[in-house]
């Protein structure tokens, strides 16, 4: 994991919590790019050295629930479930012995926060300013396992892979439109009561993608300028039928498009250590607002 320049990749990503001290490596930057460029919306990087599946945030603060020792992502109840949809279809996962007498994990799944603080990890990177939700799969006690076992890691892992794949059709997806049926990029689509500090945004064919779990929610649906639509769903598990609930937004007195706005690097997750649960609520709506009034200039 340590490049020719000797940095550690593993560690090498902006982190949204902290100023993470290191200089960007050029495969850094590449895969930053690929995950700007194309519509992830969920994804796994594949690790050895134990057994489990980890899920964001590996890093924290205060606003987060660091002092209890777990970091909770705003999507917690989905990283949960997506972490236990491939402990327990793995061979063993989901037994939780872990690798020796220290490492114990219940159902085979961990928030990365409670196992050991990191920054500079993909998986919260791509969460926050990718829109994708990733969890790490530690696959293997053994960092290099030799080749006559690698058969029977796929055995091991092949209907988890599987299954867990199959979760990208959670939750809801559409198209937001303008008045003559233009797609719309960089409209704000989330769910009431899940907030991310960096908004999910529509891509540039005016899709959005939420993974959320079987339930009632309300989406909420902005283009900068105009007033915000709201529709109240029932999401059911369509997993097994391959597509996610389906529901599109039409902005019919919007005619313009509207331009992207870079999300900040800086550790904005930082500024909500220092505010109370009621400033927190306002500050996700000043940045939000700033956000939006960054797009239409």
């Amino acid at each position: 994991r340590y490049n020719h320049n000797g940095e550690d990749l593993n560690r090498n990503f902006p982190d949204a919590f902290e100023y993470n001290n290191v200089t960007l490596q050029p495969e850094t930057r590449a895969v930053m790019n690929w995950i700007q460029s194309e519509t992830f919306v969920l994804s796994a990087n594949l690790h050895g050295g134990a057994l489990v599946a980890s899920y964001a945030f590996d890093n924290g603060n205060a606003a987060t629930g660091t002092w209890k020792g777990y970091s909770r992502a705003p999507d917690d109840d989905v990283f949960v479930h997506l972490a236990k949809t491939y402990s327990y279809n793995h061979a063993s996962m989901y037994k939780g012995a872990g690798c020796d007498n220290r490492q114990i994990f219940p159902e085979g799944i961990t928030n990365g926060y409670s196992w050991y603080q990191l920054e500079g990890g993909m998986q919260d990177y791509n969460y926050i300013w990718g829109q994708c939700l990733e969890i790490t799969l530690e696959l293997s006690c053994c960092k290099y396992p030799p080749e006559n076992q690698l058969e029977k890691f796929w055995r091991d892992n092949r209907v988890a892979l599987v299954e867990y794949m199959k979760q990208v059709h959670l939750g809801i997806k559409g198209q937001v439109t303008d008045g003559s049926g233009r797609p719309i990029p960089n409209a704000i689509v989330e769910a009431k009561g899940r907030s991310h500090v960096c908004p999910y945004r529509t891509n540039d064919h005016g899709e959005y993608f939420l993974l959320l779990l079987p339930g009632t929610y309300v989406i909420n649906a902005t283009v900068p300028g105009f007033k915000s639509k709201l529709k109240t769903v029932e999401i059911l598990d369509n997993t097994a039928n391959f597509s996610a609930l389906k529901y599109d937004f039409s902005f019919s007195e919007v005619s313009v498009r509207t331009r992207a706005a870079a999300c900040p690097t800086s550790p904005l997750y930082g500024e909500l250590q220092r505010t109370s649960a009621a400033e927190r609520a306002a500050l996700h709506s000043v940045l939000a607002t700033a956000i939006m009034l960054a797009m239409m200039f």
